[in-house]
């Protein structure tokens, strides 16, 4: 048995209708979990405050109840039992009640120590503690536990440099959520290492950005090496480099551990090859996937190696979602690598992109009908909703004078954020920029995801407003008054991205200076709907518009009034094929291209009979009467065989949106 084999003992069906679960550290939400008990008929959800669920309880569980109908609910409080003692009594009254923690899972290793992993990590430690048996452990000894049975770490293995960098890139390059206080104690015990002496260990342990940043500067002056002695340009040339970064500047690129994360930072964009070595040594070694070669053959050349790369990295239905958001950002940079070639340079890989296009659709398609329903419970900032909270979270801990703003690019793909990414750290080189992944709510639409964003809660929380983006503002403002915030201290703005809309921004900031500011910045979802040379054409108009420096200006004049920055985009896009346009008068609530929302199932059900494939969404976290269609695969709802860029749907790039922290580096 694993851990949740063992939580699971408690959820079979037809037992009680409704429980109630005491559960303060989070074990019920942990994805693979929460998957299992919805799988065993249960609905899952998490308590944040008694107005919000009574809501929910009075719209669709008591009246179902008594109905007789079969509905079984598990409501999440993410707290002690007295906070269980306080709930409604006509909630206690009928409930079973239960209480799950991991003291009681892992009675043997110190609770404080544990409780600071990722739930997704109690597999390895509970096979840990199975496999070793050990005694009762302190703080100390479980830390050293988990570091070597979970994260695979033993500091004193890691002795040479060609140690702490296979160390550094594993950790890094998978994204590994080492806690806070395991960070503290690696940068501790390596600092006693006289080898290490001079390393950034604070800097680059923690920080992938910054590690990346170490990496990046140093690699000139390892192709210099590697270059000769002879090479006198090439060598006054990296000589010009500067490392603003201390530790050694010559880094074991070459061992065979270090190489192969250095060979797939290159190919996935992570590292950005450098310009003007022309050394024959290079050209002829591994070292030549980090040299800027012409345009036209660094495009071809990380596309062919990316392609045969994802193509064996697909993620199945299984698999958590951090799979998926892993894969997302590595296909963006495939994405926009295609759609930069020439017409001439596709055919050599157009059987092989479309291939792999097909099967991601497919694979995603299968994965979200099978697990999307559990993101919304899932703890940290997994879906756009989940934004707002990890921005208040953020001010809540820090000082009193913290400032944080939103800027929300309407409509834009993740592949188009690594077009508008690249000109932007041109423009603005100082900027450093932390990016993640989030899920867009389904169906991908403005006013049902942006306003998710806003209101910081799932569309059924604004069933009134589902089909319009005019209560943004107020939901934005609502979500702030109820964290305790005046309304001078919260703005919010909409309809920017030309030049001269910067001046809003600029009244804004200098009439009240409010802590919190909500930006939507409209211009891609503009060139979207008035596109017509498909996604390729949609690239470069993003480039055009991000050339144009709004953005850039935008971020700056932020920066220098004191506000951390988040980034993200609502939904993303598609080129998609017309498979018809139904004819069904005025049955459909909204007439989307890639979906068309009907106030009953029965309505939905007579337009899905005439097109195969289509796929009646389960509407997961949406308010009553309000059924989505959605076209199949990379198809619209417009007449046969027309082209469009449109979203809406379920694909990949349409779900999967960016979520950046863009940050300034200090002079």
């Amino acid at each position: 048995m694993n851990w949740r084999d063992t939580l699971l003992q408690a959820f079979e069906p037809q037992v009680a209708r409704f429980t109630i679960v005491s559960d303060s550290d989070g074990l019920l939400l942990e994805e693979t979990l929460g998957q299992a008990i919805r799988s065993r008929g249960f609905d899952l959800q998490v308590y944040e405050n008694s107005i919000q669920f009574r809501y929910l309880y009075e719209t669709i569980y008591r009246p179902r109840w008594e109905a007789n109908e079969s509905l079984e609910l598990v409501l999440v409080v993410q707290d002690d039992e007295q906070v269980v003692d306080k709930l409604p009594y006509d909630w206690l009254a009928q409930a079973r009640r239960l209480h799950f923690s991991l003291s009681e899972l892992f009675p043997n290793l110190n609770y404080a120590m544990v409780a600071t992993l990722d739930r997704s990590l109690l597999d390895s430690l509970y096979q840990a503690q199975s496999v070793q048996h050990p005694g009762k452990l302190g703080e100390q000894a479980t830390r050293n536990f988990i570091l070597r049975h979970v994260f695979d770490i033993v500091p004193e293995i890691i002795q040479q440099p060609e140690d702490l960098l296979h160390f550094l890139l594993h950790r890094h390059y998978n994204r590994l959520p080492l806690p806070p206080i395991l960070d503290d104690y690696l940068v501790r015990v390596l600092s006693e290492k006289p080898v290490f002496a001079g390393w950034p260990l604070a800097q680059i342990i923690p920080d992938r950005q910054t590690f990346l940043d170490f990496l990046q500067e140093r690699w000139p002056v390892y192709l210099q090496s590697i270059a000769g002695e002879k090479d006198l340009a090439i060598k006054e040339m990296a000589n010009q480099y500067t490392l603003s970064l201390s530790g050694p500047s010559l880094l074991p690129f070459e061992h065979d551990d270090v190489r192969v994360y250095i060979d797939n930072l290159f190919i996935e964009g992570i590292l950005k090859p450098v310009e003007n070595f022309r050394s024959q040594v290079i050209s002829k070694s591994w070292a030549a996937v980090g040299v800027q070669q012409s345009a036209s053959s660094d495009r071809t050349q990380r596309l062919e190696r990316l392609l045969e790369k994802l193509e064996g990295d697909v993620p199945n239905a299984d698999q958590p979602y951090t799979a998926w958001a892993a894969f997302a950002l590595r296909w963006a940079e495939c994405s926009s690598l295609w759609h930069n070639l020439t017409e001439k340079e596709k055919k050599k890989y157009h059987t092989v992109y479309d291939r792999l296009q097909s099967r991601v659709g497919v694979h995603f398609q299968d994965w979200l009908q099978k697990r999307y329903s559990g993101l919304v419970t899932l703890p940290g900032t997994v879906m756009v909703h989940h934004i707002v909270r990890q921005m208040r979270s953020q001010i809540e801990q820090s000082l009193s004078t913290e400032k944080v703003a939103l800027l929300v690019i309407d409509g834009l793909a993740f592949d188009q954020w690594v077009e508008l990414r690249q000109v932007l750290v041109e423009q603005r080189p100082e900027i450093e920029l932390d990016e993640r992944a989030v899920f867009a709510w389904i169906p991908t639409l403005t006013s049902v995801s942006r306003q998710a964003i806003f209101s910081g809660r799932a569309p059924f929380y604004f069933a009134g407003s589902i089909h319009i983006t005019e209560k943004e503002s107020a939901l934005w403002s609502q979500f702030w008054a109820e964290a305790g915030f005046q309304p001078a201290q919260v703005a919010y703005l909409r309809g920017l991205g030309e030049t001269g809309s910067l001046e809003r921004v600029s009244d804004v900031l200098a009439s009240h200076s409010p802590r919190v500011l909500g930006i939507v910045v409209d211009t891609v979802d503009k060139i979207m709907h008035g596109m017509q040379l498909g996604s390729s054409g949609m690239h470069n108009q993003v480039r055009q518009w991000a050339q144009q420096g709004f953005l850039a200006r935008l971020i700056t004049l932020l920066s220098q009034a004191g506000y951390t920055i988040y980034l993200t985009s609502d939904h993303g896009n598609i080129e998609a094929t017309g498979c018809g346009k139904p004819n069904e008068g005025a049955s459909a609530d909204l007439r989307g291209e890639r979906v068309r929302i009907y106030p009953s199932p029965e309505l939905l059900t007579k337009t899905q009979l005439s097109f195969s494939g289509s796929i009646a969404w389960t509407p997961v976290g949406l308010p009553p009467n309000y059924f989505p269609l959605i076209a199949s695969g990379r198809q619209a709802f417009i007449a046969y065989a027309e082209k469009t860029v449109a979203h809406g749907g379920i694909a990949l790039e349409e779900v999967i949106v960016p979520f950046v922290q863009i940050k300034t580096r200090k002079a």
